[in-house]
């Protein structure tokens, strides 16, 4: 079935006075939509995973500060939103899409004057994020197929689909637009543990699409390497450092690290705005760690003994030397990737 004759999702979207989101901890068994009235609601979604996804949280967040100005009362726009702004930015604290998107909403509310144009301010501002993730996706995905061979197999982590970013995806979206070009004949996807964003939701979405895929165990990755199943490794990120290296889901690490032995190229795809120009290498990136429960249990059911302990670090960071290149909008970021990214900083690379 083509794209044009299944019914559209949407995961994030601004509707009148509310942010709607597509519920991620419900696929794939159920395609459910929630509706955001308030800016806890949000920030709850966030945190929750319910929106998931670097450049999605971002989004919503920003969707989120614009839902606080029209709540606010007489002439508390202003300080409604940069409340909205420091809540939604604690929600989660690797993602850097997250506080980068309220900054911006934040300084748009602040250039405006008077509560009437706050508001319009800070929805346009909202907005123009969204806008400028979509035409970011349709770039990333143009020159990320284009780095594949004919037939390309490919192996991805995590979810980078348009769950992820509201667009058509970064990792993800590559192999969308590689598949439709011709080049990517099937998608090897890790199932993700604990919470098997791979298995749920990135299965889901290249079904959607039409790519063949098949999921795999993730510590499968390495031995299909090894008998030279795989032709590229394509992930998203979180957030990367200026010298180049990259946060992402927990287990992107070890895959760089067998790939580079193997001699598969490692490819990060993801937009400008998630390079963080605060932090100067992967050591400062803050690593959420979340409830030993997603490690305990599958679906609300214990894989452990009862009194189980677990460490749960939702991302890990793969250094800069593993990382063939960064896809991003501007072009394709090479090594030396700090030079790179420093000069994507300025304009267009090749």
């Amino acid at each position: 079935m083509s794209d044009a004759a299944r019914p559209a999702y949407e995961p994030v979207a601004w509707l009148d006075r509310r942010v709607r989101l597509l519920d991620q901890t419900r696929l794939p068994a159920e395609e459910r939509y929630i509706e955001c009235r308030e800016v806890e609601q949000v920030a709850e979604a966030i945190s929750s995973m319910r929106v998931r996804g670097a450049p999605a949280i971002g989004i919503a967040a920003a969707y989120g500060v614009a839902l606080a100005t029209r709540a606010a009362e007489t002439g508390s726009a202003v300080a409604a939103a940069e409340r909205a702004a420091a809540r939604l930015a604690a929600a989660r604290p690797t993602a850097v899409n997250l506080g980068w998107a309220v900054a911006r909403v934040g300084s748009a509310v602040r250039a405006a004057t008077g509560d009437a144009a706050a508001r319009d301010a800070a929805l346009a501002e909202a907005t123009r994020i969204h806008e400028e993730q979509r035409a970011a996706d349709r770039a990333i995905a143009e020159a990320g197929a284009a780095l594949l061979p004919e037939g390309a197999r490919l192996l991805t982590h995590c979810n980078t689909g348009p769950l992820a970013t509201g667009g058509l995806g970064t990792a993800l979206g590559v192999a969308i637009a590689g598949h439709r070009a011709g080049r990517v004949a099937i998608v090897w996807v890790d199932e993700t543990r604990p919470r098997l964003q791979g298995a749920r939701l990135t299965a889901w979405e290249l079904g959607r699409h039409d790519v063949p895929y098949a999921v795999i165990a993730d510590d499968a990755a390495a031995t299909l390497m090894a008998r030279g199943e795989v032709d590229a490794v394509v992930v998203g990120a979180d957030r990367i450092a200026t010298n180049g290296d990259v946060a992402n889901k927990i287990g992107t690490y070890p895959l760089a690290i067998v790939a580079a032995h193997h001699g598969v190229p490692f490819y990060v795809a993801a937009p400008l705005s998630t390079i963080d120009p605060m932090t100067p290498d992967g050591a400062r990136i803050p690593i959420e760690e979340r409830a030993e429960s997603e490690v305990l249990a599958v679906d609300g059911r214990p894989v452990a003994p009862a009194g189980a302990r677990a460490r749960n670090p939702a991302f890990d960071v793969t250094p800069a030397a593993l990382v063939t290149a960064i896809v991003t909008e501007a072009g394709v970021l090479r090594a030396p990737l700090a030079a790179s990214i420093a000069g994507a900083a300025r304009g267009p690379v090749a």
